[in-house]
């Protein structure tokens, strides 16, 4: 649709969810075609506005812990703050997390792994050395970067795939097709170090297993 004709259908369609009403088939194209030009201008900005993404990816229905493990940091959790410290360490500025406030009993529980992983472990209280280790939690309806975000890890949910490292869930092709060259484009890519030996890293992780022990 052209512009003018694409926003008067968008009034409307919003206007008839206050009143209850059906919209057209009309109103529901220029919605839809609006939230597509929303997500390319939100790429747009991101990328002239120098951002960066950083994303773990686990197969769907894992991730759940049992006995001590429940209380502790995640594995693709660890392996996103190592990415990010890795980031902030180039760029000698200290890091804030700014997070998605979901149900308060779930979010206390992950300040309480953070804290136990920043506290507790080498490698954390290394770490914290540019990251800040205490989140701050928002509304994600009040918040445009969250919103951002959101966007962001929609599109690596559907479109974002390493076959070579067991990635292999079907795309959605349309949203691969648009968007999978600005994740690209976006995501981190920076240097690691353990052990004394360096190593490639980049900014979307593909973890098989959340909840095994060790670094594979």
């Amino acid at each position: 649709m052209a512009a003018d004709e694409r926003q008067k259908h968008c009034r409307a369609f919003l206007m008839k969810g206050f009143q209850k009403m059906t919209p057209t088939s009309s109103e529901f194209c220029a919605y839809g075609q609006a939230c597509i030009e929303l997500a390319r201008g939100m790429f747009q900005l991101l990328r002239e506005h120098n951002a960066v993404l950083f994303a773990t990816a686990i197969p769907r229905g894992s991730g759940r812990a049992t006995g001590p493990a429940k209380e502790m940091l995640r594995k693709d959790k660890v392996f996103l703050l190592e990415r990010f410290f890795y980031f902030l360490e180039a760029q000698k500025q200290n890091g804030l997390l700014v997070m998605d406030g979901t149900e308060k009993t779930q979010d206390r529980k992950f300040v309480r792994q953070l804290e136990g992983y920043f506290i507790k472990t080498n490698t954390g209280r290394y770490r914290s050395q540019w990251i800040v280790p205490t989140p701050f939690f928002v509304s994600s309806d009040m918040a445009y970067p969250i919103q951002a975000a959101d966007l962001c890890i929609y599109c690596v949910n559907w479109a974002f795939r390493l076959p070579t490292q067991g990635m292999n869930e079907p795309v959605r092709e349309e949203i691969r097709l648009e968007f999978y060259d600005w994740l690209r484009t976006l995501q981190f890519r920076g240097d690691g170090y353990r052990e004394g030996i360096q190593y490639e890293l980049w900014g979307i992780c593909y973890v098989p297993n959340p909840c095994a022990p060790g670094r594979q």
